[in-house]
């Protein structure tokens, strides 16, 4: 558990390490441009000697303004991923055992928020029962941005189940089906001191939350605005999966200089070996300090 300030959190992980080359994540990086941040860098974000990003795949748990909240669901289990062979048919993750371990049941969630609608990041939204799949936390608002959710739906009109996994048909629609869902926009407030924020770039739609806590001002809970630690040092090198790139880009140097400027706690989606970070500028760029 880390302490917030007025709330807790917990990760619960779901598949770590994730690994990808760095090639494949981040299309035209450069190794050796980042090769002199090894001691920074490694173990737990770079694996330098055989190239590749280490990611987590984790939900944040969240205990604040009288809420449960669970930040993104990660992976799952029994979904069809023929593309990826780690995230295929899993069964047996223990995913729902480590919140368990967290104090916390499948009911006890008052709020999913879906980030964005990539699979790695809706999964647990949904599991499988007698064949069909049904609401995870059925006692839970899952919020999703409004513009997010609007272009996967003319996404999945115009080629239904093609596209990002088939995710949409097994881990959001039986999810609006069950009239969970609820769709939110910038300023949208949880509780007092609780508010999303638009984070564009990565997916159409993708929000953030932005929690009011003692222990640093505020806590950026900010997706995939930021994959990895890589990232603060080279804002400009922009993910593969980003459905706009320039868009990307502006949105991380905005979080990293807010951070900069005010003292913010980022915590992106998939960092490892910490909870989030702080931010300082060096020189013309930034550097992250790791914090939990």
């Amino acid at each position: 558990m880390f302490d917030l300030g007025g709330a807790t959190l917990h990760k619960i992980i779901d598949l770590d390490p994730f690994a990808l080359p760095l090639s494949f994540l981040l299309p035209g990086a450069d190794i050796e441009a980042i090769r002199h941040l090894e001691p920074v860098l490694a173990p737990h974000h770079v694996d330098f000697a055989a190239g590749n990003i280490l990611l987590g795949v984790q939900s944040w748990l969240l205990k604040a303004g009288g809420l449960t909240i669970l930040i993104d669901s990660c992976v799952g289990e029994h979904k069809e991923r023929p593309r990826r062979a780690d995230w295929h048919q899993r069964q047996g993750t223990g995913f729902l055992d480590r919140l368990k371990a967290a104090g916390v049941s499948p009911d006890d969630v008052d709020v999913v928020l879906c980030t964005h609608l990539h699979a790695d990041h809706i999964g647990w939204n949904t599991r499988l029962e007698n064949g069909r799949w049904v609401p995870t936390f059925p006692k839970a608002r899952y919020l999703i941005g409004e513009t997010e959710l609007a272009a996967w739906q003319a996404v999945e009109e115009r080629e239904p189940g093609a596209h990002n996994h088939g995710a949409y048909t097994d881990s959001v629609l039986p999810v609006i089906e069950a009239g969970l869902s609820e769709t939110v926009t910038d300023g949208f407030e949880l509780s007092r001191g609780m508010r999303i924020e638009t984070m564009a770039g990565h997916s159409p739609g993708q929000v953030g939350l932005c929690l009011d806590c003692r222990s640093h001002g505020q806590a950026l809970f900010c997706a995939d605005a930021v994959h990895s630690p890589v990232q603060v040092y080279q804002p400009g090198w922009a993910s593969a999966f980003c459905s706009d790139r320039e868009q990307a880009v502006a949105t991380r140097l905005t979080l990293l200089e807010r951070a900069a400027e005010t003292g913010a706690l980022l915590v992106p989606a998939h960092i490892r070996g910490a909870h989030g970070m702080t931010i300082s500028r060096e020189g013309a760029g930034y550097r992250p300090h790791f914090v939990g």
